[in-house]
């Protein structure tokens, strides 16, 4: 484990007492060197025994030597001399003389006592700095190649060449409408003069906007890849600094080296961290953000596209985005890096499964339809696990059901196998998840039922009802709205019916149908009484995806009233289906608590068969 680092004043401090020390001890040490201290009766005797061999006198300092002896004694006479020690001295014919000390040049005092130690302060700073930056590398900040302390504005940016970067766009998978858009850039970074003819400028820069996970950095790197070039990449924080012009200051040297190594990409982060709306309300025109901002506008209205140098940004949070930034001349073109459909995410899975050891017969279009939703980082993690788990049960190959499992282990989490669970509660959770997916069985248009388990999970869940659409779908009428609610009010139901209370069980269903019933009331107009009024605004489109009442407080109580009565009617007809079969809904229950988890054929199978 590191030590935490001491701040470089208290090593300065240190040094300054280190050297107050040793200028004392020195300065003594030269001028008191074989010299031994004695009282005034000492001297006085040895004078009147004739003793005494030679006298130096000096301001109050009387300092002598005895015959045959070359040690030196002295003693302080405290600017009280005796007015006949000349006259004594004489007379025991000792050797005496009276030294005037002698002024030290001033310049050279100064240079002694003031700048050698200034100079030495001064290069043992920069020697640690040095040192400093040595051990950091790249991971700290970037002092410049010239190290010091005058190098603060420098821009610690990534720089990768086709060798380090090594992505092209065969490893992009899922994205086919990002990569047509971007293989233009690829082809002026290529052959500019072919653009320089007609009189075409390329985009100066490109925004790639979408949810976490994506790809979107993936993306650039595959752009530099494709067109051989160094690759600048920085995230948007590393200009946020706590010094106002620090964050200005590198972005004019990140776009200096980017015009030094022209035709070149410049590619960055989480451009939101500092292209956010002036509003003026948040922070004044002193702000280190807002001095960054304004010096990212100047340098991309300075630099000319037609160098080579092309800007891509990436963000998931668009919305949030200054107008400035946004304009034609700046961000030309806004590249959406959407979640994958289902035929993105198959390829992305066999992409992702190229460096594993995979067996015969994987059905990828399998695992793709039961992963509806998710990002090409969740699909990468999907494979890893499913790895992992070969690696577990000492398999040198991952299987079809390994996948299946990785699968679950992304939703819903880890099995929970040391879990203890009451009979009485094994059988609820039965009974609820029966409840779900025998509403859902009867339903028209639902999805069908893929697995049930009541397994615990690390997620907290007791249990879960797995639905795998047959085919991919980007619509959803108001009959397919009200039938999920209807399947989420299914497990509540089952518990109502059979055990005539109710659990905490259903916790997580409440909150899914409350905020479909929501979305159709107030975003998607599948309400009689509101009709096609948008009541709600959207806000983080990527992120939460959180909503806003734009709408009275009179209105907003009708919508929760509305909301009410339709999980109310689905609530009704979920509890209807079920005492229509509760025969079915008692054998499958058992057949789940018995087995704990089956599949949806075992399911099917179980609920089509006679009595």
């Amino acid at each position: 484990m590191n030590k935490k680092k001491k701040p470089l004043y208290y090593y300065y401090f240190i040094i300054m007492i280190v050297l107050i020390l040793l200028n004392s001890f020195f300065s003594g040490f030269l001028y008191h060197s074989r010299q031994q201290e004695v009282s005034y009766n000492e001297f006085q005797t040895a004078l009147k025994d004739k003793k005494i061999d030679e006298v130096q006198i000096e301001n109050e300092t009387i300092t002598y030597t005895l015959k045959n002896d070359e040690k030196k004694l002295r003693y302080y006479t405290g600017n009280m001399q005796d007015p006949s020690l000349t006259e004594q001295l004489t007379e025991a014919k000792a050797k005496f003389q009276r030294i005037y000390p002698q002024e030290i040049n001033p310049f050279f005092s100064t240079l002694i006592t003031f700048l050698l130690p200034l100079l030495f302060l001064w290069g043992l700073g920069n020697f640690m700095f040095k040192r400093i930056q040595k051990k950091l590398g790249n991971d700290g900040m970037t002092f410049g190649t010239g190290g010091g302390l005058g190098s603060f504005g420098k821009a610690n940016a990534q720089v990768y060449v086709e060798a380090q970067s090594g992505k092209r766009f065969s490893d992009v998978a899922g994205q086919d409408e990002a990569k047509e858009a971007l293989l233009e850039m690829v082809d002026f970074l290529k052959n500019p003069k072919k653009y320089e003819k007609i009189g075409a400028q390329m985009p100066k820069g490109a925004l790639l906007v979408g949810p976490p996970g994506t790809g979107k950095t993936l993306l650039a790197k595959a752009v530099a890849g494709e067109a051989g070039v160094p690759f600048f990449s920085i995230s948007g924080s590393e200009f946020v600094e706590m010094f106002v012009g620090r964050g200005a200051a590198r972005v004019r040297d990140l776009f200096k080296q980017a015009r030094e190594k022209a035709p070149c990409i410049v590619f960055i982060d989480e451009i939101d961290t500092i292209g956010k709306k002036r509003d003026g309300g948040g922070f004044s025109g002193n702000d280190e953000r807002e001095q960054t901002l304004n010096q990212l506008l100047a340098e991309m209205d300075g630099f000319d596209g037609s160098k080579g140098v092309v800007l891509l940004a990436a963000t998931n949070r668009p919305e949030s985005l200054d107008a400035a930034l946004l304009r034609p001349g700046r961000f030309d073109r806004r590249i959406p890096v959407e979640l994958p459909d289902l035929k993105g995410r198959e390829a992305i899975l066999r992409v992702h499964a190229k460096d594993v050891k995979i067996g015969t017969n994987i059905d990828f279009n399998a695992i793709a339809r039961a992963t509806a939703g998710a990002s090409g980082a969740e699909l990468a993690n999907i494979v890893n696990e499913a790895a992992l788990l070969a690696v577990k049960d000492d398999r040198s190959v991952v299987s079809q059901s390994d996948f299946d499992e990785a699968v679950e282990t992304v939703i819903a989490g880890y099995q929970r196998k040391g879990a203890v669970i009451s009979t009485k509660e094994k059988l609820i959770v039965s009974y609820h998840e029966i409840g779900h997916a025998l509403v859902a069985a009867k339903l028209k248009n639902t999805a069908p039922v893929h697995k049930i388990t009541i397994i615990p999970r690390t997620s907290g869940a007791l249990g879960y009802t797995m639905q795998v659409e047959e085919q991919e779908s980007n619509l959803m009428s108001k009959d397919e709205a009200f039938e999920r609610i209807v399947t989420y009010c299914g497990g509540r139901a089952a518990e109502e019916l059979i055990f005539h209370s109710i659990t905490s069980g259903a916790s997580n269903d409440i909150e899914q149908a409350t905020k479909i019933a929501r979305a159709m009331i107030t975003r998607l107009g599948m309400s009689d009484e509101f009709g096609m009024v948008a009541l709600e605004t959207l806000n983080n489109q990527y992120l939460g995806q959180d909503t806003s009442l734009m709408c009275s407080s009179d209105t907003a109580a009708k919508v929760d009233n509305a909301m009410m009565r339709l999980i109310k009617e689905a609530h009704e007809k979920a509890y209807t289906i079920l005492q229509e079969n509760k025969d079915k809904l008692h054998e499958l229950a058992k057949y789940l608590y018995e087995q704990e988890t089956i599949t949806g054929e075992e399911f099917m199978k179980v609920l089509n068969t006679e009595a």
